[in-house]
C-alpha cells in the first residue's frame, strides 16, 4: 500500500483520485500520521490510500511469483469489486490446482483471503475459482440442497449434509432461505462442520 503525505487528508484523497483515475469514493484509506502545527501552520497528514486497482495488481503479482515458484502456468484473471474479489485461474493441469475434492482449491482460497485482508487491513470476499469448478459445484450444490429440503419438509425429518467449507454452506444457506418450513444450521467443528437441513413448523 502506498503512502501519501499532505497538508489535508482531502488534499491527499483529490491526489491520489486524480492519479489513479477514479473517484475518491473508491478509494480507501488510513491515517497513519497527522501534524497539527501551530497555529495552522506546519500542519500535515500522512495515510495509506488504495484503489480497488492496487488490489487487483497486487493480486497478480503474488499469485504470478506464486505459481512461477511452482513451475506452473497458470492464466490469472482478477475482478475487484467493493469488498468482492474473484479470481479466476486456467491451467494445463486445472485438476492438480483443485486437488481431491476441491482441496487444494480451497487451500488457495484460504491462502488468498488472509494475504489479501492482512495486506490492506480491511476484509473482502475473496473467492478463487479455477476454470468455473466452483461455480459448476455451486450449481450442483444448490440442486441436492433444494432436493433434500422437500425431503426433510415432507417427512419432516432433519437431514446432515456431508462436510464442506464455509463459502459452500453459504450458497446452501442462502438458496434454501425461500423454502418454507425449513431452516439451516451448521454443525461439527474444522473439517467436520457441516450444515444441516431443518424442519421448523414455525416457518411453514
Amino acid at each position: 500500500m502506498d503512502v501519501y503525505t499532505g497538508k489535508t487528508l482531502d488534499d491527499i484523497l483529490d491526489k491520489v483520485a486524480s492519479e489513479k483515475n477514479v473517484d475518491r469514493q473508491e478509494l480507501t484509506y488510513y491515517v497513519t500520521d497527522e501534524k497539527t502545527g501551530f497555529l495552522g501552520f506546519g500542519a500535515s497528514v500522512q495515510a495509506e490510500v488504495f484503489a480497488p486497482s492496487d488490489v487487483q495488481a497486487y493480486i497478480e503479482n503474488y499469485l504470478s511469483s506464486f505459481f512461477d515458484g511452482l513451475g506452473q502456468a497458470v492464466e490469472v484473471n482478477v475482478e475487484v469489486q467493493k469488498n468482492n474479489v474473484n479470481i479466476g485461474l486456467n491451467a494445463d493441469n486445472n485438476a492438480i490446482l483443485i486437488g481431491k475434492n476441491g482441496r487444494s482449491l480451497q487451500g488457495l482460497n484460504t491462502l488468498m483471503r488472509q494475504v489479501v485482508n492482512s495486506t490492506f487491513k480491511r476484509r473482502f470476499y475473496v473467492m478463487v475459482d479455477i476454470n468455473n469448478y466452483k461455480q459448476d459445484r455451486y450449481q450442483k450444490l444448490k440442486s441436492l440442497a433444494r432436493h433434500v429440503a422437500k425431503t426433510v419438509k415432507r417427512t419432516k425429518v432433519d437431514a446432515s449434509l456431508d462436510p464442506m467449507p464455509n463459502d459452500e454452506r453459504r450458497i446452501i444457506h442462502k438458496e434454501l432461505t425461500t423454502i418454507s418450513g425449513i431452516r439451516t444450521e451448521s454443525e461439527g467443528q474444522g473439517r467436520n462442520r457441516h450444515l444441516k437441513i431443518i424442519y421448523d413448523a414455525t416457518k411453514e
